[in-house]
């Protein structure tokens, strides 16, 4: 693990530990009492978008490397970045954690099933198929240590001490979301040699798939009727990918191929950005309704 990715993962755990300071049992009991939500993300996940993305560059005459990078965009599990954007928008955060705790077992095997028939079926990438190889013990490890101790010690912090957890709560909330824009700033800078024009028709690739997954999302969670709180879990659950994730099946099994890091990054850095607009907007428009209703 690299310092920058050591740094994000100290600051989404800090999020999720912040988190879960407003959590109770009861949320996630009421979670299990409506497994459609939990089903609909994982079709959003799983389905949707590695079938969307692959049907998309059966259509479009893009470059290998561009087409192999989306498609294991597409494939590869979410993060618990979804959980703090779900909760910043005024999701169901403890819908969204579960998605992401069930997304994390089923990548195990859905992720390589996924990536396997998508790069097979599709002529552009066919050659470039290798046999994606996922370190079980990796994904529990970042199960365990992003999401299962900090929420863990969170939901105990608030039942046990919940006077603390009140005073904790907004420092914590506030210092991490300002940790995690100055990362992406610090990313922009760092990578600013590569915010060159020509990466611009990639840019572009990457703000519309990202749109695609968020608006997959969407519509699923309404095809299932799901209320406007679950709704918004699912649509970020389905725009959200793990991109460490994706650039470190890279390094290990494409030999660092540029173009694929190159759009894997920017993936990676655009879908913080659009998660975080769209979470802000979600915001804002629950606190104008919550006005408008008072008065």
């Amino acid at each position: 693990m690299t310092m920058q990715q050591a740094v994000l993962s100290l600051v989404l755990a800090t999020m999720v530990f912040s988190i879960a300071l407003e959590l109770r049992l009861a949320d996630f009991r009421r979670v299990l009492e409506t497994p459609r939500a939990v089903l609909c993300g994982l079709l959003s996940q799983f389905l949707l978008l590695p079938v969307g993305t692959w049907a998309a560059m059966r259509l479009l005459d893009l470059p290998p490397h561009v087409e192999a990078a989306l498609l294991l965009i597409a494939c590869a599990p979410g993060g618990s970045l979804s959980s703090v954007l779900t909760h910043i928008g005024r999701g169901n955060t403890a819908l969204s954690l579960s998605i992401s705790a069930s997304v994390g077992v089923l990548s195990l095997v859905l992720t390589p099933l996924n990536f396997t028939w998508t790069m097979a079926s599709n002529p552009a990438t066919a050659d470039w198929l290798r046999t994606l190889a996922i370190d079980p013990v990796s994904i529990w490890w970042s199960l365990l240590g992003l999401l299962g101790v900090p929420m863990t010690l969170g939901l105990l912090l608030g039942a046990r001490r919940p006077a603390l957890a009140d005073r904790l709560k907004k420092p914590l909330s506030r210092f991490s979301f300002a940790a995690l824009f100055a990362f992406i700033v610090f990313a922009l800078v760092r990578d600013r040699h590569l915010l060159t024009p020509q990466i611009l028709p990639e840019f572009a690739i990457v703000v519309l798939h990202n749109a695609a997954g968020l608006a997959l999302g969407w519509l699923c969670a309404q095809a299932f009727a799901l209320a406007e709180r679950d709704r918004r879990a699912v649509t970020i659950e389905g725009g959200m990918q793990n991109a460490g994730f994706v650039l470190g099946i890279v390094a290990l099994q494409f030999n660092s191929d540029v173009g694929m890091v190159i759009v894997a990054s920017l993936w990676g850095l655009w879908c913080i950005v659009s998660g975080l607009a769209l979470a802000w907007w979600w915001r804002q428009r629950s606190g104008a309704d919550a006005a408008f209703s008072a008065a």
